[in-house]
């Protein structure tokens, strides 16, 4: 219990570093949720994690149906990550990086948060809920569904972020699936052993 709070509070800090510091300043754009999420700030200036709130509540009654543990379990990872992102908003413009850095790096922060609480059977909810429940019905590897899904969501922001920070949010999702593979094969082969 008390790993699983752990986890969940150094992963939504790690999200909203990723978020803030990295992401935002330059409009980049991640998947799922949280994609929509900076598509609503950047287009309407609502908080990020309002939104992700917002949007996740019909995939939580999916999840309330079809697999209640995900429900409950990944819950205060939504709520705890929303709040947290919108918290460390204060942080934007505190570091100065380009946008290639602050790509790479922002995805490799926000991916290992969500691997991290991935790991202890927890999300952020939006379409890491939704992946979890896809991985219940299909043989795929989470963070490779989780690519796709975020691929389909930054496609989508196109039009208001532009094309050349599309590519470079493009970039993130690449580190963010790949972060989050690496973090959940690592508990993967520890469980082997």
């Amino acid at each position: 219990m008390y790993e699983k709070l752990f986890a969940t509070l150094i992963g939504s800090l790690l999200l909203g570093i990723g978020i803030n510091c990295f992401l935002v300043p330059h409009h980049l754009l991640d998947g799922g949720i949280i994609g929509i999420g900076l598509i609503l700030h950047y287009y309407y200036e609502l908080p990020t994690g309002l939104s992700m709130i917002i949007l996740s509540i019909p995939l939580y009654v999916l999840a309330w149906f079809y697999e209640k543990k995900y429900f409950f379990y990944s819950l205060h990872g939504l709520l705890i990550s929303s709040f947290i992102i919108d918290l460390l908003s204060a942080m934007r413009g505190h570091f100065e990086l380009s946008i290639l850095p602050s790509s790479i790096l922002g995805g490799c922060l926000v991916g290992f948060g969500i691997g991290l609480m991935l790991r202890y059977e927890t999300s952020t909810g939006g379409t890491d809920l939704l992946a979890q429940l896809m991985t219940k019905l299909l043989p795929i590897n989470i963070g490779a569904l989780i690519f796709v899904i975020d691929g389909v969501v930054i496609l989508s922001g196109l039009k208001i972020v532009g094309i050349e920070k599309f590519l470079y949010s493009f970039i993130t999702i690449i580190f963010v699936g790949a972060m989050t593979s690496l973090t959940i094969i690592r508990k993967e082969q520890n469980i082997v052993k």
